[in-house]
């Protein structure tokens, strides 16, 4: 059973790959590859795999029906945990691409790409992805890409030059979110966890990560030749849909409400999904006062409902397919087979963890995470303690090492990290096109960055 659901996943993959050929859109081989993934699991099964069985054994505890209907209902509860953490990390997606796209029906990016004067694309390329290392560290990489995303189709007119941009910007967005604890959701996962610190992290991750950064880019300095063209604007002679005001207001209300969703996780200890809706809900209240008293026609143009229809639904259900099928994988065992088939094979922590980057690029890094989470703990300091041990305390290179590789190394596939897949739904890349033209350049970026962290700590 488990190599059948392992099978259909890999040609759900194939299907994605191959969206063009195949003429089928990605989030209906998305969709088929996590529900028949889940339908297998559940109808193949005869007995847990081994990391279930001690939480079946609690749940019977709890559970008067016969054993039939303890195992279905064990089951649905297991779907349904999946379900939980994924619908946070939808609504998430939602609430930020609700909040850029008001931002940009109200031209409040203009606040930037005015200030962005250069056509030469080489300057462009560095302001572009410096701008997106350093607001994914703050913000997080998914909201980051989403944001640039935005930027991008105001800086640049042809599609194939923008999509150049757009891998860079999924490389800098998760080289930018791995040195910071709320960049990148498995950094956050570390840093809850307590296998790391925020102070330690930064100190070090941060120049391996702008290193990540570093490389694609001088490489594409040398590669790059002339100018962008920007799209044309068109827009009523003498007519703008927003004042000055309006604009600056939005775009702060905006970056500060995207800004304090970590805040606001920090202080509640609620899921980063609460800050958004918070964050929409004070916008959208802001923009319906706003033009309370404008036309019905430019009301509406501007108004968080029209917004809404504007949300690509099928990049949101492509997501829910892709994470619905690893969460098949996690259940019927495999990620934790392969968890500890590196342990056995590699026995060396840096092998380890820069084999785990490249399985991020095509498994999504929070479960790989999660089994190393639980296949390895936090070793206490002091005494004397092997060399093996001593890479699990606290801030350990262990963990340091497996919060880089899990970031960065999704950016070698485009659907191998959370802004990847959101870049590709918002751009329509092409994955196929994703591996010519980028994954290279994602390669060099995660091995000089890898090399440069053994270095520092090997």
């Amino acid at each position: 059973m488990e190599w059948i659901v392992l099978a259909v996943f890999v040609l759900g993959y194939v299907a994605i790959a191959f969206e063009h050929p195949l003429r089928i859109d990605k989030a209906a081989s998305a969709l088929l590859t996590g529900t028949l993934t889940w339908a297998i699991f559940v109808l193949g099964l005869s007995e847990f795999a081994p990391h279930l069985q001690a939480d079946f054994a609690d749940f019977m505890l709890h559970f008067t029906g016969d054993a039939a209907q303890a195992q279905s209902t064990f089951l649905e509860h297991r779907l349904l945990h999946h379900v939980q953490e994924i619908a946070s990390i939808l609504f998430f997606l939602m609430g930020a691409m609700t909040i850029v796209e008001l931002v940009d029906a109200h031209e409040g990016f203009a606040v930037i790409t005015n200030r962005i004067r250069t056509l030469n694309k080489v300057k462009l390329m560095w302001i572009v992805a410096v701008l997106t290392f350093f607001l994914s560290a703050v913000l997080d990489n998914l909201t980051t890409a989403i944001v640039m995303v935005s930027l991008l189709r105001k800086l640049i007119d042809d599609r194939e030059t923008r999509w150049i941009y757009g891998g860079m910007v999924i490389i800098a967005a998760n080289a930018g979110g791995a040195w910071s604890p709320i960049g990148d959701v498995t950094t956050t996962m570390l840093w809850i966890g307590g296998q790391i610190t925020t102070g330690a992290t930064i100190s070090h991750l941060f120049l391996p990560s702008f290193l990540a950064l570093l490389a694609p880019l001088v490489f594409l300095t040398f590669k790059l030749k002339g100018e962008v063209s920007r799209p044309t604007v068109s827009t009523e002679k003498g007519h703008e849909p927003t004042t000055a005001a309006e604009r600056n207001l939005i775009f702060a209300l905006g970056i500060g409400g995207l800004l304090f969703v970590p805040v606001f996780k920090t202080v509640t200890h609620l899921p980063p999904f609460m800050g958004m809706m918070l964050s929409l809900g004070v916008i959208w209240v802001v923009t319906e006062w706003m033009h309370r008293n404008k036309k019905h026609e430019e009301k509406s143009a501007l108004s968080v409902l029209t917004i809404l229809r504007k949300i690509d639904t099928a990049s949101v259900l492509f997501f829910l397919g892709i994470l619905l099928a690893v969460a098949a994988l996690q259940e019927v065992g495999l990620l934790l087979n392969a968890a500890e088939w590196l342990q056995a094979s590699l026995k060396d922590i840096y092998l380890i963890n820069l084999t785990i980057g490249f399985l991020s690029a095509v498994v999504d890094n929070v479960p790989l995470v999660a089994a190393s989470m639980g296949m390895y703990e936090v070793v206490a300091e002091g005494g004397a303690l092997s060399a093996w041990d001593a890479a699990f305390v606290k801030d350990g290179p262990f963990w340091q090492f497996l919060a880089f590789c899990a970031g960065t190394g999704g950016s070698m596939l485009i659907i191998g990290s959370a802004a990847g897949v959101a870049v590709m739904g918002l751009e329509k890349i092409d994955f196929m096109w994703y591996v010519r033209r980028v994954s290279g350049l994602a390669v060099l970026s995660y091995l000089v960055g890898a090399l440069s962290f053994w270095l520092m700590f090997g």
